[in-house]
This record gives structure tokens, sequence and C-alpha cells, in this order.
């Protein structure tokens, strides 16, 4: 390798399970000093074995240091190289895993497990935990949040000093506590008791009382605080995975490959909620006190039946756990770590911060006092401000569509919520984990450097700003609604569902059970289409007997009465273009995913090499406060604006959207996805047109102008290389 591209450092060999025994000639302490000017041709030759001692002492900065550079002799302690185990505990067979794949392994391993607790079992159980607890809509959407608040509050500090620190034992940290979260998140099934009955509720027309309106209160929503108490430690477990994690696989490969590696590890966490989605819905369908041998005759169609949600948190703890011991035994940097960084490039982004980095010593960092520094220094970058905010652009959107696309799916195209939410997983999740791959197998391939990425990035948004406009197409005119659309039978008033037909039945407009009459009309409920009876052991459930339904055929015998007049369900939507919609859509999701990886890849090149932990941690904070926090929000706020019939209870409390304006809601939902786009593209175009590269041949700044290199082998006792030397 030529000086201005590194050092030669013959202690380090390419990385594989019996590299020790490969390491002839090579004590088990060996020391090289290196000049890595960029003005020598040559490489960089070994020294005397007395030179050393003298190479270690900081020489003053020089004009001509890179900019990027640090103190020297400042790498001493972070070049540690050891072997995979514990003290003096090094296994062999543990020495296969000693690599970055080894390492990439486990990394995706604890990705997908937070994946499937956060963003796949705890969405999944949320409705089950609202009845089970009686909490209300806005207890529940703030468990959901926790995590994000918790990931915002540490992000930062465990960015700043995790950076110093031992990085794989951060990880090893974040299993235990995102295991320790799913336990205590499943710890209100165990000390809440059985789960009691209630009586089963008629759906049919019955002349009854009308309901009083009654508040009442239970213990069981304390448990909220228990929920919360998970989804906090939870995000403290997330928040050195995405941080430290990612910098540290960037350390340990080359820059060709990061991208590569980062995009595989971040499709997991991906395809984890996929996995929960799945998981969670099969463990629903499993009463929820199978546990304390308790069955019921309740099947899933009876609104009282309540799945065990809980098991899926077990399951995830025990998981998450097995996972602290493969940490716990990687060294502070893989083989080979200080060999792969003496070939890199610097790409930092010159501005006049740059100063600041010469001001770093092998103290920085160790003191929350150098912590108001470094933000300052960082936020000072406007290449790496404008790519944050192009991704929290993108992640507004995005987990938008995450949140709302069953719905929108479930509305336009008049299919039950679980189908919707079947197809929007189907196309949501593989195309994002498709995109994170591909945007990272081309980067790698293409060996593209920060500026190239950051354009690569801008091309795919493009792309998918364009396709962005498929809802305009996919938008399907509502089906007839009986009291919003349809009048009864020429009867009651548009916007009331109360009509002669049903007066007598005493409705509850809280029960929202939609029927599709033979008319081609839909009802609100069974109670609503004033149906006397049913037919239970069909399926779809049938009614007949219904006051509001018009009879297109006379009734001319006795056996003819018993005909169903309705069925369970919306009605058919006559809407065609549903698969145009999925398809394109699918491919919307694709262009849009891949430009995360580039974009990561390019925050991690323009900032210093020294605090890539920590832009990770602004960004991350960043991206939740603007983008994954106030997205479902704004969205929900946006598609409730949309809403043409309320439910409203006996006392008068205005709940959950039962009709939506589909035409209004497409169009909604176009302005907000083109208005992130266009941000997301200024904000990237921005940091093409502001990014100045270093001068060619800049050294990163992993390392300094005069490097101290230490690697340990399997085989050599550490006492005995301290005394030999």
């Amino acid at each position: 390798m030529q000086g201005s591209k590194g050092i030669e450092n013959p202690a380090f060999v390419p990385s594989s399970p019996d590299t020790p025994r490969r390491a002839s000639a090579s004590p088990s302490q060996v020391e090289v000093s290196a000049v890595a000017s960029k003005n020598q041709n040559g490489g960089s030759q070994p020294r005397e074995p007395e030179e050393p001692q003298k190479s270690t002492e900081p020489s003053p900065p020089s004009s001509n240091l890179p900019a990027s550079d640090e103190p020297p002799g400042s790498q001493l302690s972070e070049l540690e190289e050891g072997p995979c185990g514990w003290r003096d505990f090094h296994p062999q067979c543990l020495q296969r895993c000693n690599t970055p794949q080894g390492f990439l392994l486990h990394y995706c391993l604890l990705a997908l497990t937070q994946g499937i607790v956060v963003n796949g079992l705890v969405n999944i159980s949320i409705s089950t935990i609202e009845k089970r607890y009686e909490m209300k809509s806005s207890l529940t959407g703030l468990i959901s949040s926790s995590y994000d608040i918790s990931f915002c509050v540490l992000s930062l500090f465990v960015s700043f000093f995790g950076e110093r620190g031992h990085k794989p034992r951060w990880l090893a940290f974040a299993s235990f506590m995102i295991g320790l979260g799913a336990l205590v998140f499943s710890l209100p099934h165990f000390f809440s008791g059985k789960y009691e009955l209630g009586s089963i509720f008629e759906d049919t027309c019955l002349t009854r009382n009308s309901t009083r309106c009654t508040s009442s209160t239970s213990l069981l929503s304390n448990y909220f605080y228990v929920f919360i108490l998970g989804q906090l430690l939870l995000g403290t477990g997330g928040t050195p995975l995405y941080t430290l994690g990612t910098a540290f696989i960037d350390d340990s490969v080359p820059t060709h490959k990061s991208s590569l590696y980062i995009g595989i590890g971040y499709s997991m966490s991906i395809l984890g909620p996929a996995i929960g989605y799945v998981l969670g819905g099969q463990l629903l369908t499993v009463y929820i006190d199978i546990a304390m041998g308790q069955s019921s005759d309740l099947t899933e169609d009876d609104p009282r039946w309540l799945g065990a949600w809980w098991i899926g948190f077990l399951l995830a703890w025990l998981f998450a756990w097995s996972l602290i011991m493969p940490f716990s035994c990687f060294p502070k940097h893989l083989p080979g770590t200080a060999k792969i960084q003496a070939g890199k490039i610097s790409q930092t982004h010159q501005n006049n911060s740059t100063s600041f980095q010469h001001t770093m010593d092998e103290d920085f960092g160790k003191s929350i006092k150098d912590f108001p520094s470094a933000i300052k220094n960082l936020m000072s970058n406007t290449v790496f401000i404008c790519l944050v905010l192009s991704t929290t652009s993108e992640a507004l959107v995005t987990t938008g569509f995450a949140t709302f696309l069953p719905k929108f799916i479930e509305n336009q195209f008049g299919l039950t919520s679980s189908f919707a939410a079947t197809l929007g997983g189907a196309v949501l999740i593989p195309g994002a984990a498709l995109g994170q791959i591909l945007g990272g197998v081309l980067v790698s391939k293409f060996k593209m450097k920060c500026k190239n990425a950051m354009k690569f990035a801008l091309c795919t948004s493009g792309v998918a700003l364009v396709l962005s406009f498929v809802f305009i197409y996919a938008k399907c005119e509502n089906e007839p609604f009986a009291g919003v659309s349809e009048s009864y039978n020429g009867t009651g008033e548009m916007g009331n569902l109360t009509a002669p037909c049903n007066a007598n039945c005493n409705c509850l407009r809280s029960y929202y059970y939609p029927l599709c009459g033979n008319d081609g009309i839909q009802y609100f409920s069974p109670c609503f289409a004033g149906c006397l009876n049913s037919v239970s052991n069909r399926k779809p459930k049938e009614y007949y007997n219904c006051s509001c339904i018009e009879r297109k055929v006379e009734i001319t015998s006795t056996a003819e009465s018993i005909d169903s007049e309705a069925t369970a369900g919306k009605c058919k939507s006559r809407c065609s273009n549903l698969p145009i919609f999925l398809g394109i859509f699918f491919i919307t999701v694709i262009f849009t995913f891949m430009a995360g990886t580039p974009i990561t890849v390019s925050i991690l090149r323009c900032v210093n090499h020294r605090q890539r932990s920590l832009a990770l941690g602004v960004q991350f904070m960043l991206l939740r406060l603007l983008g994954t926090i106030p997205g479902p929000i704004i969205f929900g706020v946006t598609i409730d604006s949309t809403c043409v019939l309320w439910d409203i209870n006996e006392c008068g409390i205005k709940g959950a959207c039962w009709i939506y304006d589909n035409i209004r809601m497409a169009h909604m939902l176009v302005a907000i996805s083109v208005t992130c786009k266009v941000i997301t593209i200024f904000f990237n175009g921005l940091a093409i047109l502001l990014y100045k590269p270093p001068p060619p041949g800049t050294d990163v700044s992993f390392q300094s102008q005069n490097v101290v290199v230490s690697t340990i082998t399997v085989e050599e006792d550490l006492s005995k290389a301290e005394n030999e030397g």
C-alpha cells in the first residue's frame, strides 16, 4: 500500500479463523511507527525496535497537517485489536466469528429482534391492550411514542460517550435493555388476573331502553405506567444499536463495502416488523389466558375475544438476552481494522470549523465538558445538517404511510381491516427492505464517494416523487352508504343514521359493524338496517327481516321468507385499480428506501471520523423529533379532516371516524407526499452544492501523522509481551 493511501503494517494480516497461527515472525505485541505524510511517495518502512519510544511523543501540529488528523499517540489505546473471548479465555472456535461478517450476523439478529418488538408486536398488540386494560386511544398512543421519546433523550449522550468506548459491549448492553424492556412490557398480563368476559352484544334491532351516559374508572388502566416503562427500556436499548453499531461496522470494513454492510443491517430492522406482525397475528388467535389453563368457547369473531398478546414479548426477551454473550466477546476493534483504516481517504466536508479538529487531543470526548463543543462543531457542518433534514422529511412521510396505508387501502377499495393491513405490509416491508439492500449494493459496487452517493440518493428521490402521484390515479368514489350518501328508501335525512325504519331500535352509533344489503347499499350496522334476525352459522353472517332494506322481489312463499336480505361486511367495491396501485406503490417504496443507505454513508463520510457516532446520534434524534413522531400525527390530522361520519357515544364524546371522503383523502395524501419529497430533494441538492471534499490523498482521521498500533494474538501472553517490551 502506498503512502498516499495509508501505511504498510506487517502486524496486520487478513482476518480469518487461523489468523493467530499465520502471524509468523510477529511477537505478541508488535509496535510499528510510520510516517503517513502525503509528501512521501513510497510505502512507510518499519524502524528499529528502540525507535517507537521516540515516536510516541506528540509532536506540535504542523500547518501542513490535514484537517482530519489527530494528535500522535492518541490511537494507541483505540487501535487495540484482540481475539474474540473474555479476559484470558479465547476459545479457537470463537475466532471464526471475529470478523466483520461475524459481527454483522449478530448485529442483524439484534436489529431483527428490536424491529419485531418495537414496530411489530407493540403495534399489533395495542388494540388488545386497549380492551384488556380499559385504556383510551390517547393513552395507548403515548405508549407507542414512548420509545421515540427515550431514543431522543439518550441518543446524543450514548453516541458521544460511546464513540471512545468499547462499542461491542455497548451492543451487549443494548441486548440486555431490549430484552428487559420486552419482559417488563409483558408483566401486566401476569399481575392483572383472569380476563372477565362481559355480556354478549346484540347487534340486531331490538326494542331496548336508550343507553344512559355512564362513566367508570378501572384500576386496570394503572398498568399504563408499566407499559411506558417497558417502552422506555426498549428505547434505551435501541439507541446504541443504530448509532454505535453502525459506526463500528463502518470502522471494520473498507469504504466501498461499508454501504453494503449497513444496507443489510438496516434491512433487517425493516424485516423485523413484518415478522412481528405475522408472529403477533398468529398469537392473537390463541386465547389470552392460555397460560392459566383457561379456555373459552368464544370465537375470534366475537367482539369480546382477546388473544395472547404477551407470548411474543417473552420470546423476544429470551432471544435478546441470548445475544448478550456473543456481543460481549468481541474485541474493541476487529483484527485488521487499523490496516483498513490506514487505506481510507478522508471525505470530510471542509468548512470553517475544520480548525476545531486540530484542537482534539486524546482526552477529548471523555468529559461532559467536551459535549457542547462537539455538538457546536457538528451543527456547523452545513452538509451534515442538510442531509439530516432530508432524512427527517423522508422519515415523516414513510412513518405516516406505514401507519395509515392500511386505512387508505381499506377505505378506497372497500376491504376488511385485516386484509388491508396484510396488503399494506406486503407492499411496505419487502419494498423497504429491497430498497435498502439495493441502495447499499449499488453504492458498494460502483464504489461511490460521498458526493456521488448524495447524487444517487437525489436521483432515487426524484423518481419516487414522480411515482407519488399514483394516489390520484388510485382514488375511488365512495360506495352508497345509507344515511351518509344515500337515504333510507327516500326517508330520513342525509348525515343522520337514524330514520323512521330504525327509530325504535335505539341503535348505538359507537358499534360499527358494516352490512351490505341486497339493494347494493351499505349500512352502518344490522341494527341501523332494521334487521330483526340473523343466521350466525353461515360465513359471512346473514341477516333478514330488515325494515330499512328495500326488497326487489316480493315474497310469495314461506320458504322464501328466510332468504337473507343482507350479509356482514362492506359492499364489494366497484373500483378495479387496486392491483395497479399496489404495483406502482411497491416501486415507489423501493426507490424511496434506496436513498436511505447512501444518505447514511454520506453522513458518515462528511463528518470528522471521531464524530461519526455523535453524528448518527444527532441524526436519529432530529429524525424522530421532526419525522417519526410528528409524521403519524400530521397524517392522522389530515386524514381526519376528510371524515364525513364520526363515532359519537351516548355522552356526546367524539371517537373514531367511521366513513371518509375517498377522493379528498387521496388528494390530501398526494399533497403531503409531494411536499415532503420536494423538501427531501431540496436539502439533498443543497448538500451536493455545499460539499467541499478535502485535498486528494488526505488520510482519514482514524490515522494520525505518526501512528502507533498494537495487535494482540491468541497464543501470546499479554504480560509476557509487556516484559519483553
